[in-house]
């Protein structure tokens, strides 16, 4: 041990929350407005892999976000925050989620968008606890519910509709992230 104390997880918690978190939704929108706009052009098994791989780089194209925005996502310019390696648990869970959504697809291909709309969006719940803040329980409350529902209203246009509907969801995220207060 070096003698120095350890950080208070309140404190850590305090830090962690002041920071924008703008790069990850905004990578989020940028992989499901792709996945929208392809569905609407190609057919559903082309349309599955282009959600696989959007979904998938949403991190990667969150790293370079977050690069042009002067973000540290991974939090490297800081010292040493349990909440920032939470919240990458929660991008590893996301992740993880494919293990469901896969099997299902295989039997029901139009399934996807609901799987992984819904799965991936799961870390919102965390991440709203992380921050205090009610953004990440609207998110992961709201596209619950919207993606289910455009899921059952709009079953011929599910690879369109529902990334839709995940975008504007990602919007008011955005929105509602860069105008809040942060001590």
């Amino acid at each position: 041990m070096n003698g120095t104390q350890p950080r208070a997880l309140d404190d850590q918690r305090a830090e962690f929350a002041r920071n924008r978190f703008l790069a990850m939704p905004i990578a989020g929108t940028i992989a499901w407005f792709i996945i929208g706009v392809c569905g609407i052009f190609l057919p559903v098994g082309l349309a599955a892999w282009v959600l696989f791989i959007a979904t998938g780089s949403i991190f990667g194209i969150g790293l370079l976000v977050a690069r042009v925005l002067g973000e540290d996502l991974l939090g490297k310019t800081r010292p040493a925050n349990a909440f920032d390696s939470l919240f990458l648990h929660t991008i590893v869970m996301a992740w993880l989620v494919f293990a469901i959504a896969i099997p299902f697809f295989m039997i029901e291909p139009t399934s996807l968008p609901l799987t992984v709309g819904i799965l991936a969006g799961l870390m919102w719940v965390p991440f709203s606890w992380m921050i205090q803040h009610w953004i990440g329980l609207f998110h992961g409350v709201a596209r619950t519910v919207f993606v289910v529902a455009a899921w059952y209203l709009f079953p011929s246009h599910r690879f369109v509709v529902i990334p839709a509907v995940i975008v504007i969801i990602y919007i008011v995220t955005i929105y509602v992230l860069w105008s809040r207060k942060r001590e």
